[in-house]
């Protein structure tokens, strides 16, 4: 039991200390060893609960995106709901600097790429399926979805395209809450059949 509790305080204090330097260092500039020396413990600790930086970091940096429960949602709100959602996620009440450092991370770093994948992928396919149901629509909606959400992102917070930067948070989730809604319940055409020879 003392293990347990001597094991699970080192993992806090690596898992904290991790946060605090990627939150003010980024993914590059933040070592193993500068989390050693933070969390007050040899660098070996880190390794043995973690693997490795890329390890670390998923584990650090496990962003919950908090999507509300689409069954629970008025279909034909569903877009607007989820627009007002990713936008207060990214700058809003729940917003924090664990999103954005993923979102500046995943264009240079492979490791913060992956994470922010799986994120989105699990996520936001779970969000879907309990619009639509389990299946391949799910998926290619997801993903749309995906594609949307993350691309606002990018050019708001990260490129500060200027048209994107002047819009307020409202007008911005009412812009893109109907193309999200196309996405999650509209027709996305179905597949045309290949050319015959």
């Amino acid at each position: 039991m003392a293990f347990t509790q001597r094991s699970e305080k080192t993992r806090t204090a690596i898992l904290t200390a991790a946060r605090q330097l990627l939150a003010s260092r980024g993914y590059e500039a933040t070592t193993i060893r500068a989390v050693a020396a933070a969390a007050g413990i040899d660098p070996s600790m880190v390794m043995r609960y973690y693997g490795n930086k890329e390890g670390l970091f998923a584990a650090a940096v496990d962003v919950d995106l908090r999507l509300p429960d689409a069954s629970a949602l008025p279909p034909e709100e569903v877009g607007n709901v989820l627009a007002h959602h990713v936008i207060a996620r990214w700058e809003g009440d729940l917003s924090d600097e664990f999103i954005s450092l993923l979102l500046r991370s995943a264009g240079t770093n492979r490791a913060a790429a992956e994470q922010f994948r799986s994120i989105f992928e699990q996520q936001l396919l779970s969000f879907v399926e309990g619009l639509t149901g389990r299946g391949s629509q799910a998926r290619r909606r997801a993903a749309m979805v995906s594609s949307q959400v993350l691309g606002v992102a990018y050019c708001r917070y990260i490129l500060e395209l200027p048209a994107m930067v002047e819009l307020d948070g409202e007008t911005l989730a009412n812009t893109l809450g109907p193309v999200l809604q196309h996405y999650l319940t509209g027709d996305l055409g179905a597949a045309r059949p290949a050319a015959e020879n």
